[in-house]
Order: C-alpha cells, then structure tokens, then sequence
C-alpha cells in the first residue's frame, strides 16, 4: 500500500482523538509525520515518548522515498535521525517532583521515568520519602508518559515485538533451535551440572554481543554479575582470537565488560539494583547494555539459606531478585543470562533426576529454560526445556581453545 493511501488512524495506537489533534498541527498524512522533527510530533500529539517513538517508526517503515528532514539513507538510519529528536522526559518533569525528591529517587535507584512507571507504590514511597498515595500519582503520571501498563491489541503487541533482538552463539544447530539465538527483553535460563558448559555459554555470548547485528551481535556492553569467581578475562581473550575477524583486539572486548564480584546474596540484589545507573552511563556513551548476566543466580542464596525453616524467604528474596533483572532487561531492551546450579532428585527411579535449584519461583520468572549436559567425545547436549512460543528440542555444540562451535 503507498503511503499516500494511509489514514492518521491507521497508525498502530492512534485513535479519533490523536488523529484530530494531529491534523490541527499540520500533519494530516504519515509522510508528513515522517518527515517532522520527533520533537514536534511528541508536543503536537500531547502523547507519550514510547508512543510518539513507535509512531515515527511506524511511519517512516511505510514510506518509500527514503528521506527524512531532507537527508537520504536506510530506514533503520531515518528511524534513528527521527527519534533522536524525540524529547527525554527527566525525572525533574514529574508533577510535583522538586530537586530534593529527585535526588532521592535517584539515589533509590530510579533513573529514568520508565523504572518508576514499573515500580510498586510501596517502594517508591520507602525510597523517596513520600506517601503511598503521591507515589501511585507518580507512577501513573510516568506509565502515561512511558505508555506502559494499559491494554494494547494483539497488532499493536506485534509491533512492539518488532523491536525485540537476536543475539546468536554462532552455532547454527543452536541459533537455530532457538528461533534465531538469545531473545532480547527476556531471561534466559541456563542450567547443568559443573562442566556442562554454562559459563563457556555466558562467556561466549559476552564476547558476541558485542559484534555489529550482521555478524550476529547487538553491537552492545555487558554487566556481568560474579557470584562464584568463574569470570575469566583469559578465556575471554581466546574467544575473541578464536572469532578470526581483522583487527579485533580482545583489549576493546574486555573494556565493554563491566564485572562486579558479589560477596553475599544481599550484595548480589544490591548490584542489580543500582545497575541502572551503570546503564545510563553506557546508554550516553553510545554503547548500551544489551546483555545482563548473572553467574550464578543461586549459589549465594544456597549456601546462606540453608533448611526448610527459612526456605519461605529465600524463594521471596529470589522472586524480588529475578524481577528486578527482567525490568532491567525490559527498560534497556537487554538479555537477561542467568546460570543455575542443580541438585538430584533422589525419589525419580527412571530417567535423569538433575533438577535446577529455585523451584517455581525461578521456573515461572525465566522466559526459556535451557538445560545443558555433558555427552561423549566432549560434546555438549544444548536442551531446550521451556519457551513461551518455541518447541522444545535439543541441539549438540563443542566447546573449543576458540570458543564454542558446530560438531
């Protein structure tokens, strides 16, 4: 369909009332739309940023002459120069927020507008010193902006699936098991005994993510949470010389890994937590983080919480732990990598009895579950457990000096 033939209501999330007040500022088509200035659309509409940005991409995507502001190039080049206009809303812009209370909400952890439309009232009010009910009038005000937490039709969340990324293992019988690699704006799971290969996995996908998308990467950085002293700048080094690309300098690889060494279970919450700060930096320094890994999500809370009688918190404290992951991975539109120790269930006679630690609780938060084992000749058996739209399957890689590779 040409451009010319699109309405203003055929804009994915623009109904009557937008489209109305669209037109009165002079945008009566979305090549119009396509050519403004992001930062004109975001005032003309009265809507929010997540909004106004889907509606420029939306736009220029239908467009075909290739020009936005009079300046040619590929789309995915347009829809960037476009929303780079797009005004950022700062926390200061809040309705009733002054300095004193932003600083606070800094402090807590609340750097941009979306991590308070995904908080709860209840921790917001904790950390800014404020009562619940100016808390949930923040958050509402911030999901407006934000455009988060209303009901979106089945198209509109297809179109919002669209910015969702791959990050491959450059295995094809892996990628391909997994629909095209690692699914961005989800957790992933990985779990096996020791050896299976969990941390070749997670440091492979750190070396990866890092590579330009037409080699596979999301051309990203990497926070690397280190709970049981497995990370290894050594085999980093080996990974990067094993991909054989021209000039790549494991030096440059290393620097856009940030690794902190958890000491406690509380240490580790801690260290996710005040990673949006970390995000931000690197967000403004054109390199943002696109893989958050947690190596391993369980050892610490194992070894602390130990018994029956205090199993009620831990799993509490795990809960909180893997939702503050996802919100990072969401807001930053990141991978969420988390490795899992496993015990034997002695009462399974038949079969395999490995089983991860975490129970439910890490099971229902994970988005896919991968389970990893050893097999002869030094393969590994790459399995699929759990996914939300995949089949289940499994998939043979080795693990090599250069990194992991096809059998």
């Amino acid at each position: 369909m040409a451009a010319e033939a699109y309405q203003l209501e055929d804009i994915p999330g623009v109904g009557p009332t937008t489209a109305e007040k669209l037109r009165e500022a002079g945008y009566e088509s979305i090549e119009k739309i396509a050519q403004s200035t992001a930062s004109e659309l975001y005032e003309s509409a009265e809507i929010g940023e997540g909004t106004a940005r889907k509606m420029i991409k939306w736009c220029i995507s239908q467009t075909t002459d290739g020009e936005v502001s009079g300046e040619s190039g590929s789309s995915d080049a347009r829809v960037e120069l476009a929303l780079m206009n797009v005004k950022r809303l700062e926390i200061e812009d809040i309705p009733g927020v002054g300095p004193a209370i932003a600083e606070k909400l800094r402090d807590g952890g609340f750097l941009t507008i979306e991590s308070i439309a995904t908080a709860t009232s209840s921790t917001l009010s904790e950390a800014a010193e404020i009562g619940e009910s100016t808390a949930k009038k923040m958050i509402k005000w911030c999901r407006e902006q934000a455009d988060i937490g209303g009901f979106k039709t089945g198209t509109e969340v297809f179109e919002a699936r669209l910015l969702i990324k791959k990050l491959r293992t450059l295995v094809p019988e892996v990628d391909g098991l997994l629909g095209g690699g690692f699914e961005t704006q989800a957790i992933t799971e990985l779990y096996g005994e020791f050896g299976s290969g969990k941390s070749q996995i997670v440091h492979q996908l750190a070396v990866n993510v890092q590579l330009p998308e037409e080699l596979g990467g999301l051309d990203g950085s990497v926070i690397y949470v280190d709970t049981e002293n497995t990370f290894r700048p050594e085999r980093i080094e080996q990974m990067v010389n094993g991909l054989e690309i021209e000039g790549a300098d494991p030096q440059e690889f290393l620097k856009n890994i940030h690794v902190a060494r958890a000491q406690t279970s509380d240490h580790q919450m801690l260290l996710i937590e005040n990673s949006h700060e970390l995000a931000e930096e690197l967000k403004s320094q054109g390199k943002p983080v696109k893989l958050i890994i947690v190596d391993s999500l369980t050892g610490l809370f194992r070894s602390e919480y130990a018994g029956r009688g205090t199993l009620a918190e831990r799993q509490q404290k795990l809960n909180r732990h893997m939702h503050d992951i996802f919100k990072l991975c969401d807001e930053y539109n990141a991978i969420g990598l988390v490795t899992n120790q496993v015990m034997s269930n002695p009462a399974v006679f038949f079969g395999d009895p490995t089983k991860p630690i975490g129970g439910n609780i890490v099971g229902h938060t994970a988005t896919f579950r991968i389970y990893l084992r050893k097999s002869k000749g030094g393969k590994r058996i790459f399995r699929l457990v759990d996914s939300p739209n995949l089949p289940d399957g499994e998939a043979t890689f080795l693990v090599e000096e250069g990194g992991l590779r096809a059998c």
